[in-house]
């Protein structure tokens, strides 16, 4: 089903899992998508992949953290297709920088600031370009924005990577609010922890070493208030994101639209 035909969208920080199912799943659905990363290589990658499946795909050099690069982008996106129908940004941060893992009693300012700065910064930059964009040209797009669902769950030691998920909902809910008059909408898609990317599995590694357990002990706090057997898929999380983006996902405008097969944990 293409319930995405003929849209164009742009996915920054492309050359992760996350955006990059993202990305594939926009153009199964029949968009043309714009890859973007701050490694050209591995964005590259992902069009060719995207293109050899017979769906449409560019790649883009972009840093989701500069303002000037974002628009620059954006704005040759329109010059070329006449709107931006979608955004969509998945830059996460690596744990060590962000603190998580350490006590808050130990954690350093510069840790704590890491995820505010980067994650949520970063949001704020390419959703609020994005909206300059859709007003200007007349695009009725939607921005989705992402977080985890550490955001609403009581988990120690993670007081900077948490404090950023938090601020993301709030985000998304005050850009709603604003960019709605424009026909603009604004998602957060709040996802549980994706249990087969290579950032879980690097943090179940190193946080089963620190604290002498073994690997499978570890991985067990990442499912142990999982409500089904499992939790979710990347596949998953990018066919979410593509239903949000379609005619049909306007429902949920302002909304932050768990995606973790159900949490008991999460408030």
């Amino acid at each position: 089903m293409e319930n995405l035909k003929d849209k164009i969208g742009v996915i920054f920080a492309a050359s992760g899992e996350i955006a990059g199912a993202v990305a594939k799943s926009f153009a199964e659905h029949g968009a043309k998508v714009y890859v973007t990363a701050r490694n050209l290589e591995a964005v590259n990658a992902l069009a060719k992949e995207i293109n050899a499946n017979g769906r449409q795909a560019e790649a883009g050099e972009v840093d989701a953290l500069n303002e000037t690069e974002i628009d620059r982008y954006l704005q040759k996106v329109i010059t070329d297709n006449g709107r931006l129908d979608m955004v969509f940004n998945g830059i996460g941060s690596y744990y060590q920088d962000a603190g998580s893992g350490t006590p808050t009693t130990q954690a350093s300012f510069e840790q704590f600031m890491n995820p505010l700065q980067r994650i949520c910064g970063s949001q704020f930059l390419t959703s609020r370009v994005a909206a300059r964009h859709m007003i200007q040209s007349g695009s009725e797009g939607t921005i989705l924005l992402f977080t985890a669902s550490m955001s609403r769950t009581k988990t120690p030691n993670m007081a900077g990577f948490a404090s950023a998920c938090a601020a993301i909902e709030g985000l998304t809910r005050v850009m709603a609010a604003e960019f709605g008059q424009h026909g603009i909408k604004a998602i957060c898609i709040c996802s549980g922890a994706i249990m087969e990317t290579d950032k879980i599995q690097g943090m179940i590694n190193d946080f089963s070493k620190r604290a002498g357990i073994s690997r499978e002990e570890m991985a067990l706090n990442y499912t142990r208030h999982n409500i089904l057997k499992s939790g979710p898929t990347l596949k998953q999380v990018g066919e979410t994101a593509a239903f949000l983006a379609s005619e049909n996902g306007m429902l949920f405008n302002s909304h932050i639209v768990d995606v973790d097969c159900g949490k008991l944990n999460l408030l």
